[in-house]
C-alpha cells in the first residue's frame, strides 16, 4: 500500500513534462489522480502509462470555467481533492522591450490566474475537512531574474508570493502549502541550454511527493531544486 492510497490529486499541465512525471509518481503512491491539460491526445498517452487509478480532463487554465468544471469532475469521479499541483505553466517570449503583449497575456493568464483559480476551485472543500495540500511549482526564474524573463519572471514570482501568503493565511487550518522552484529542467519547454545537466523531470516529482507524504504535522512550504 503506497502512502497515499485512498486520496486524490489533481495535477495540471499534466500532458508532459514536469505535470506527466508529477502524476505518474503520485500514482505510485496509491494516489487517484486527475490530469489536466489542454492536450486531449497527450493527456491520454499519459493515463495509459499510470498503474492505478487516473482520469483525464481537458483543461484550459486560463478559463475559470474550465478549471472549475476540473474540480467539479474530480470530485465526481473520486469524492473530493486532496492535493492540488499546480503545474501548468508558459513559457514565451519576455523581454519588455520586444513589447510582445499577446505572450505577456498569456503568461499572466496561465501562469498567475491559472493558479488562483486552481486553489479557488479546491480549497472550501479542503478547509470544511480541515485537510488538504496545495503544491505550486514556480521556478528558480522567480527567484533570480535576467535580461530575457522579465515577464515570466514576474508571473513565477507572483506564484512565490502567492504560496507566501497562502501558507500565513492558512496556518493552523489542516490545509498545508508547498512551493517548489525547479531549476533548469529537461522538458519540451526547457530554456536555452546551460553548463549544467539540466535535471529530470522526475526529479521535480519526487520533491513533490516528499512535500504531500510528510506526517500531517509536518508542513514543507518551500523547496528549491537545482542541477548541480
Amino acid at each position: 500500500m503506497g502512502k497515499l492510497t485512498g486520496k486524490t490529486a489533481v495535477v495540471t499541465g499534466a500532458s508532459s513534462g514536469i505535470g506527466a512525471a508529477v502524476a505518474e509518481h503520485l500514482a505510485n503512491e496509491g494516489a487517484n489522480v486527475v490530469l489536466a491539460a489542454r492536450r486531449k491526445d497527450k493527456l491520454d498517452g499519459v493515463v495509459s502509462k499510470i498503474n492505478g487509478n487516473a482520469i483525464a480532463v481537458v483543461t484550459d487554465m486560463a478559463k475559470k470555467s474550465d478549471v472549475d468544471d476540473l474540480a467539479k469532475r474530480a470530485i465526481e469521479e473520486f469524492g473530493q481533492v486532496d492535493i492540488y499541483v499546480n503545474n501548468a505553466g508558459a513559457v514565451l517570449g519576455s523581454r519588455i522591450q520586444d513589447g510582445q503583449t499577446e505572450n505577456w497575456d498569456q503568461m499572466i493568464d496561465t501562469n498567475i490566474k491559472g493558479v488562483l483559480y486552481g486553489i479557488n476551485s479546491t480549497l472550501p472543500g479542503m478547509l470544511e475537512r480541515s485537510s488538504g495540500h496545495v503544491v505550486n511549482i514556480a521556478s528558480v526564474s522567480g527567484l533570480e531574474v535576467n535580461k530575457v524573463s522579465a515577464v515570466y519572471s514576474a508571473t513565477k514570482f507572483a506564484v512565490h508570493a502567492l504560496s507566501m501568503s497562502l501558507e500565513k493565511e492558512l496556518a493552523r487550518t489542516g490545509v498545508r502549502v508547498t512551493n517548489i522552484s525547479p531549476g533548469q529542467v529537461d522538458t519540451a519547454i526547457a530554456s536555452k541550454p546551460s553548463d549544467r545537466e539540466p535535471l529530470k523531470a522526475d526529479d521535480i516529482a519526487k520533491a513533490v511527493v516528499y512535500a504531500v507524504t510528510q506526517p500531517d504535522y509536518v508542513n514543507v512550504n518551500e523547496i528549491t531544486v537545482r542541477p548541480v
